[in-house]
């Protein structure tokens, strides 16, 4: 069993699958040709028995390669759908939440729980727990709140 670790084509071909794995939880696609580019290096051990810096060289070449070729043709093939901020903010605008963190005026903030989630939340003044608050905007993961009256 720790003979195939000493492998390096089997460390790289584990190192491709943790990325592409990671990509599902981190989408984004990038770190997905970062996979590839792992897979490219596991295969160029095999074929030509490379050291170790030679091994280096060929994922980041490959990876960014394939990054730079490759990203926008998958964008392009697949057309992923493209949202702009606005379509994205009305998502949440207007939406009722519930403070599951005391929210407190100031950079620090608060917990709100929306949509099976909690999520950064900051206000004015301050909201305890268990109150319900109307969402007024949205900044990247942050979302600004306001008591319902």
């Amino acid at each position: 069993m720790w003979q195939l670790l000493e492998n390096p084509a089997i460390l790289w071909f584990a190192l491709g699958l943790v990325l592409l794995l990671l990509e599902l939880a981190l989408p984004g696609l990038i770190i997905v040709f970062f996979g590839v580019g792992a897979w490219i290096t596991a295969l160029a051990y095999l074929l030509f028995d490379l050291s170790f810096n030679s091994q280096l060289i060929v994922f980041i070449l490959a990876s960014i390669l394939n990054l730079v070729l490759l990203r926008r043709l998958v964008l392009q093939k697949w057309s992923f759908p493209r949202y702009s901020r606005n379509e994205l903010s009305e998502e949440f605008i207007g939406k009722i939440c519930t403070v599951v963190e005391q929210i407190n005026p100031g950079p620090m903030g608060g917990k709100v729980f929306f949509r099976g989630t909690t999520w950064t939340a900051k206000a004015n003044t301050n909201i305890p727990v268990g109150e319900t608050v109307r969402i007024k905007s949205k900044e990247s993961i942050i979302l600004f709140v306001e008591l319902l009256s």
